[in-house]
């Protein structure tokens, strides 16, 4: 039994629209992030892309840097997310955040997460920021 039309229809609109967005802020590595999932959990690679991006990054209640802060400080206070602040952290600079601002997220994080979640986080973004050329950060 198939899914009917309309309902195949509006899932595909919300893949494209997610991977309209996912590229404007990821760039590539979106897109490696969906090819990686390929053959493991497809499904997974389309609710990022179509729900993540698609539905609740697109709404315009809040700026790209915005949601960009917030979700610094999200994977942050997780911990064990560096891979993902990785992506988060180029989309970041994507967005026109500074290399002080998201600094200063990470050091703001360390009051409410703890240095040891700040710090990790920290170390992704210097590993981000000397991948673009963009050490030393000056400003804080």
């Amino acid at each position: 039994m198939g899914v009917p039309a309309n309902e195949a229809g509006q899932r595909q609109e919300r893949f494209d629209r997610g991977m309209e967005m996912l590229t404007r802020v990821d760039g590539e590595s979106g897109q490696r992030v969906v090819e990686a999932l390929a053959d493991i959990n497809p499904e997974l690679a389309h609710q990022v892309v179509a729900w993540g991006f698609g539905e609740i990054y697109s709404r315009p209640e809040l700026a790209a840097r915005d949601r960009q802060l917030v979700t610094l400080g999200m994977l942050t206070a997780l911990g064990g997310c560096e891979p993902q602040l990785e992506v988060h952290i180029n989309a970041s600079l994507n967005v026109g955040l500074t290399p002080t601002e998201i600094t200063e997220a990470l050091l703001h994080a360390a009051v409410y997460c703890g240095f040891p979640k700040a710090l990790n986080a920290t170390f992704v973004a210097k590993k981000v920021f000397g991948e673009r050329g963009l050490l030393p950060v000056t400003g804080n």
